[in-house]
């Protein structure tokens, strides 16, 4: 079958390091990935869940008396601060370094991968994350402008409250966050799942996955979960066009830095911390601005979102044309 997505470099190498599972391994492997990568960073959390518990006077006397009912209604009192804290909202940003960890593992010693078939390339490393992060400044003010004109969102001002330190402290945790989601989706499921697949087939796969894993976030609608997807596929038209992680990575961490911490705009439905702006939400335009999940469950990021896979389309893979039509599985992967 004819394959419109050139293969990328990293991805060939992949294909070429181990025989290509079914689709159906393929998943329940990533979901095996994500679970362990789960419960290692709740593990990595919990100490300050922990100590924030035992700070409460309520939730303490609710557990000396035996109450579970006054328990619970404590710990959801508890967790919601937690979730407006913006301590708590950085450090479990550098929590998710844990899932790159177990990602760099199943990868190295399971699926016996070079680092470098994930992206990793050491060729320009600044040049590509400082392209990524221009990219996506300018992309996601072009919806926070959009959004403006047609009355979604109103700039009301430069917050009082805002704090260059915690800004720069978000920063490097969504440097973390933003390569973490970038490296599980893109680096290590896209290239694994087209070991065996078209590389149109795994873009789509992978584009599901990671709209599916925001399906618990608060606000989620049927827009914001097709926005999603649609990043995913963005993302990956990125990711293979470019030929490593460092863009994608960088253009992810900007454009949840710059959503809610420059914007001052709910970034999926979490909660907001500290911002250079505050952005009011225009009731009655949730079309246009999102509503509680925030732009990107606004028509203005499906908008953007399509422009950009247009373009990505238009364009060759940097490292060149590896392969253009998929081979059958048994002739596409190599054992090395």
């Amino acid at each position: 079958m004819k394959d419109f997505i050139a293969r990328s470099r990293s991805i060939h190498e992949t294909a070429q390091s181990q025989k290509g599972w079914l689709w159906i391994l393929e998943l329940l492997a990533f979901i095996a990935v994500f679970f362990v990568a789960s419960i290692a960073q709740s593990i990595v959390v919990a100490p300050m869940q922990m100590i924030a518990m035992f700070r409460d006077q309520e939730y303490m006397a609710a557990v000396a008396g035996g109450d579970m009912q006054a328990v619970m209604k404590a710990s959801m009192e508890i967790a919601q601060r937690m979730m407006s804290s913006d301590w708590y909202m950085i450090f479990t940003l550098f929590s998710d370094i844990v899932m790159i960890g177990i990602v760099f593992l199943f990868c190295r010693f399971l699926q016996k991968r070079k680092l470098r078939t994930l992206g990793f390339i050491k060729k320009d490393i600044f040049k590509e994350y400082g392209l990524g992060l221009l990219m996506g400044f300018v992309f996601f003010s072009a919806c926070v402008l959009i959004s403006a004109l047609l009355g979604g969102v109103k700039i009301t001002g430069i917050s009082t409250e805002f704090s260059i330190g915690i800004f720069a402290l978000y920063l490097l945790g969504y440097m973390v966050q933003g390569m973490a989601e970038e490296v599980l989706c893109r680096g290590y499921f896209l290239s694994s799942y087209a070991r065996r697949y078209p590389v149109y087939a795994a873009v789509i796969a992978n584009s599901l996955i990671f709209a599916c894993l925001h399906l618990a976030n608060s606000g989620i609608t049927v827009l914001a979960f097709i926005n999603l997807t649609l990043f995913g596929i963005f993302a990956s038209l990125y990711f293979i066009r470019r030929g490593s992680i460092w863009g994608i990575g960088a253009f992810h961490t900007i454009w949840n830095l710059v959503q809610g911490n420059f914007y001052g705009i709910q970034v999926s439905g979490m909660p907001l911390g500290n911002s250079l702006f505050t952005t009011e939400v225009v009731e009655g335009k949730t079309l246009w601005n999102g509503g509680s999940f925030g732009m990107e469950g606004s028509l203005v990021c499906t908008i953007v979102y399509v422009a950009g896979i247009i373009v990505l389309l238009k364009y060759k893979n940097k490292d060149g044309v590896i392969e253009t039509q998929s081979a059958p599985a048994e002739q596409q992967a190599v054992v090395g």
